[in-house]
């Protein structure tokens, strides 16, 4: 099959007769609109007799698996969540895998029908989303045991967990664990890779009768229990009348306690993607700032996953809008409840999340400082200069490149610098392809050219997204001790930093 911009999830029924994969086309992402194709396998090995069996009226379709008798199964947003269905019995199975030849000319997939066969049968509709969005190959929220019983994991505004699809509902398993990736069926049981709010990721092992037994852990939390925070799943009003989500985090150390009468300060933790979510495991990079100190808000501004698909698609055409405006609501949300210190309150994200950064302190005042890590500047040049996969992504967030140009110079930090004046930490890896590094050296000339405080770390041999653990240190020690050096306060361990502007620093 050949034609599509995009093909993804292959998967060969039991009985090796039968391909299922999904395909798509720019400028669709796979969360916006996905096919479902299914295919006769011949004897060589060739497909033939192809046929659409979900996705034609732009739903977002993800993960086909057969289940052990050989029926199709996949998840579909078509409902405004992504839900579980199965395909219906005689629903125009692809026959002809005795023929001989190919008959795979390209454009055409395998040679077969474009019309959808009957609708899948729902397995357990509900307001909760059992698929996540498909950044990487391979993710399995859902997989069958033996006996064709199928396990499912879903989350939505309303809590999540794991457990056997029957009866149009689901029955959940008696576990600690709350988030779960990686399904696999084992027999009686279904492994994953399964985490809490007060543990690191755990491969672990279920059983419906609620026995979860850990095969590995990831590593030892090495905090203790009165140290780690436990997030609190928050709704705040903000623009337009509507409604965001946030995780938030209190300040937690068994061994300190901070000064009578001061409300903390605040770290606003904007994800990447956009179209991702917050995620309430257990995070030592959100535990490091809940220990010393600092109140953490983990955004779902308007846009991200796990609130259906109008929420999801509420940042189409509103990227650097919605965001920007969510991250402020929250702050003042917080700092209206007494939780936080209005006047403390930084923010930082990597990718898109450091656009969110950039464009809240270029279009706001609510934050004292900022940090990107490999942040967008410039939405333009990331439209230019970007992977395949995401060559189009911007279309739906901002709008036709390059039709909708002035939009893009609008809603760029670098090119709306008047009201940018608080201080900046960049932290940018020097082999990033994704969001590459003359965007971080772009922001920093143009922040220090205007006088405001900027730092700017470049780590040689990190792509996006950092992975060494050297790096990881030495960009969060230096993240706190840029903050210390605009909040007033001298960290435990703070390291040197080359901060152009120091004069303009907060006295304080």
């Amino acid at each position: 099959a050949s034609g599509h911009d995009f093909y993804a999830a292959p998967a060969v029924s039991p009985d090796g007769s039968r391909l299922a994969w999904l395909s798509w086309d720019h400028p669709e992402m796979p969360w916006d609109a996905t096919e479902c194709w299914v295919a006769a396998l011949r004897p060589d090995g060739s497909a033939t007799d192809a046929q659409l069996v979900a996705g034609r009226d732009g739903e977002s379709v993800q993960q086909p698996r057969w289940s052990p008798d050989g029926v199709l199964h996949w998840i579909s947003d078509r409902t405004g969540w992504w839900n579980l269905y199965r395909q219906a019995e005689g629903s125009g199975t692809p026959a002809g895998h005795e023929a001989e030849g190919s008959g795979t000319p390209a454009g055409h997939e395998a040679e077969g029908s474009g019309t959808p066969a009957a609708p899948g049968v729902p397995l357990c509709p509900l307001e909760a989303e059992f698929g996540v969005p498909s950044w990487v190959f391979g993710l399995h929220t859902y997989d069958f045991l033996a006996d064709g019983t199928v396990v499912a994991t879903w989350h939505g505004p309303d809590g999540g967990g794991i457990g056997v699809v029957a009866g149009g509902g689901v029955l959940p398993f008696a576990t600690p664990y709350r988030g779960f990736e990686y399904l696999a069926g084992d027999g009686d049981a279904v492994a994953a890779v399964a985490s809490s709010p007060t543990e690191p990721p755990a491969v672990v092992r279920l059983t419906p009768d609620g026995t979860t037994r850990v095969v590995r852990r990831t590593r030892d939390a090495g905090v203790a229990p009165g140290s780690v925070s436990v997030a609190e799943h928050i709704r705040f009003p903000t623009a337009g009348g509507e409604e965001a989500w946030a995780w938030f985090y209190r300040p937690a150390n068994a061994d300190f306690e901070g000064p009578a009468g001061e409300r903390p300060p605040l770290v606003v933790k904007t994800h990447g993607g956009p179209t991702s979510a917050a995620d309430p495991s257990f995070d030592l990079g959100i535990q490091y700032w809940t220990s010393r100190g600092f109140a953490v808000a983990d955004v779902d501004y308007r846009g991200s996953t796990g609130y259906g698909r109008a929420y999801r698609n509420r940042l189409r055409d509103s990227w650097g809008v919605c965001d920007v405006e969510d991250v402020v609501a929250v702050t003042r949300w917080l700092a209206g409840r007494g939780e936080v210190d209005a006047d403390r309150c930084v923010i930082r994200g990597g990718s898109a999340g450091g656009y969110t950064t950039l464009a809240a302190l270029a279009f706001t005042d609510a934050f004292a400082a900022g940090a990107s890590y490999y942040g967008v500047a410039d939405l333009g040049a990331l439209a230019r200069d970007t992977h395949k996969f995401e060559s189009h992504y911007t279309d739906r967030l901002v709008g036709p490149w390059p039709e909708a140009e002035a939009t893009y110079r609008a809603r760029s930090a670098l090119f709306n610098l008047e009201g940018f004046d608080r201080p900046l930490i960049l932290l940018q890896g020097l082999e990033d392809r994704v969001v590459p590094p003359a965007q971080s050296e772009a922001i920093f000339e143009a922040v220090r050219g205007k006088g405001v405080p900027v730092a700017y770390l470049p780590f040689p041999g990190e792509q996006h997204g950092f992975r060494r653990a050297d790096t990881i240190v030495a960009a969060t020690r230096a993240e706190l001790s840029f903050y210390g050096l605009v909040l007033g306060f001298t960290p435990d361990g703070a390291v040197e930093l080359a901060v152009e502007n120091a004069g303009a620093l907060p006295r304080r």
